[in-house]
């Protein structure tokens, strides 16, 4: 294990069983659930430095910190997180769970239905943002703690800490949300229904229930992380990374992977569909393309921002075309209309809707100033 990236070192998961039922947006009830979460830092006394980090549709719970047993990889955020970092350890005390309908621990599609004694599978209720907002607001109550100091995300994550300051205005002090948008344009919603297609229409899907028949539809996995991962950078970056650089000295004039891009995709299409399940891929875009907190406000941003008493951060990057500056501005703009307290900030990089996971400098002084304002 690499020590010398200021990381907090070796961690463990944490797990709680929730006895009591969730009652869904949905309309259905979860009877009883358990939750996969992992900490970082140290709770104070008065337990106000506890710090909210949602993952986005692919992450989990594990995002800082490496695994004894897993080499080299540590947890998807570890850049940000750690002592001295923007999220500061030394400082906070993180708590990062993996969301409700996960599929690395947290009850889920994977996991066995109390009523049928079977696996979930296709039979999982479908989610909201406010689902996993209500079962979070559960663990911290099973934590102790009373108010975070920050809920902070990006991406899907995001629209969980924006989602954190509307439901539960006086338990939270900070939020920010980043690399988000209000609500998913006609343009991402479409990406995801391919996404979706491509998982759906593979022959080894079995409507869902491929677990029960021994299966896993890794080639229709394949291709939505395939279509997801393009959207998450940018033209500059795919440019620079990879150009039109070709894997062998010549064209071989055939269908293999000639150029180096091709093969990055298909490396990342091979390991996702080798450790994320299906179903749960499934739910997480669905609870990405119901998110809308105006829906209930005639499609009045300002309106539905009333009742947040939060400090808002609201982040975006230049070359993010997936969740664009623009939709961070509407945020924004609303939040302002409401009088609510908020700064946006905008920050130059070549990486795209990924941004929100490396540490460039402006962007961790502004986390650290945010949080420690």
């Amino acid at each position: 294990m690499k020590n010398n990236d200021s990381s907090i070192g070796i961690v463990k998961p944490n797990s709680v069983k929730f006895e009591n039922s969730l009652l869904l947006e949905c309309g259905k009830q979860l009877k009883g659930f358990e939750m996969v979460y992992e900490t970082y830092g140290e709770l104070n006394t008065d337990k106000s430095n506890a710090v909210l980090v949602c993952h986005a549709l692919s992450g989990n719970h594990h995002a800082a910190g490496y695994y004894e047993d897993s080499g080299e990889k540590p947890g998807w955020w570890n850049s940000l997180i750690g002592p001295n970092k923007a999220i500061n350890t030394n400082k906070y005390f993180i708590v990062s769970p993996n969301n409700l309908g996960g599929c690395h621990g947290t009850t889920g599609p994977k996991s066995i239905n109390p009523k049928t004694g079977r696996i979930y599978g296709p039979h999982f209720p479908v989610l909201t943002v406010r689902d996993w907002t209500n079962s979070q607001a559960l663990l911290a109550d099973y934590l102790g703690i009373t108010t975070w100091h920050a809920v902070i995300g990006g991406s899907l994550g995001g629209m969980q800490a924006l989602d954190w300051s509307l439901a539960y205005p006086d338990r939270v002090k900070k939020a920010g949300v980043i690399a988000a948008a209000p609500k998913l344009s006609a343009q991402n919603i479409a990406f995801n229904e391919v996404a979706r297609q491509a998982i759906t229409s593979d022959p080894d899907f079995q409507e869902g229930n491929y677990m029960e028949h021994g299966r896993v539809p890794k080639r229709g996995l394949r291709l939505a992380r395939m279509i997801g991962h393009i959207t998450y950078l940018s033209d500059e970056s795919m440019k620079s990374k990879f150009g039109r650089e070709l894997k062998e000295d010549k064209l071989s004039f055939g269908f293999n992977a000639e150029f180096q891009v091709e093969s990055y995709l298909r490396h990342q299409g091979d390991v996702f569909s080798e450790t994320f399940d299906a179903n749960t891929y499934l739910l997480m875009t669905k609870v990405l393309d119901y998110f809308d907190p105006a829906d209930k406000f005639d499609d009045n941003l300002v309106e539905a921002f009333n009742p947040i008493l939060a400090q808002i951060l609201v982040l975006s990057f230049s070359t993010d075309w997936r969740f664009s500056p623009s939709r961070s501005r509407e945020i924004t703009n609303a939040l302002i209309g409401a009088k609510k307290k908020v700064s946006h900030i905008e920050i130059e990089s070549s990486l795209g809707h990924d941004s929100f996971l490396f540490p460039e400098e402006r962007y961790v002084e502004v986390l650290k100033a945010f949080l420690g304002s």
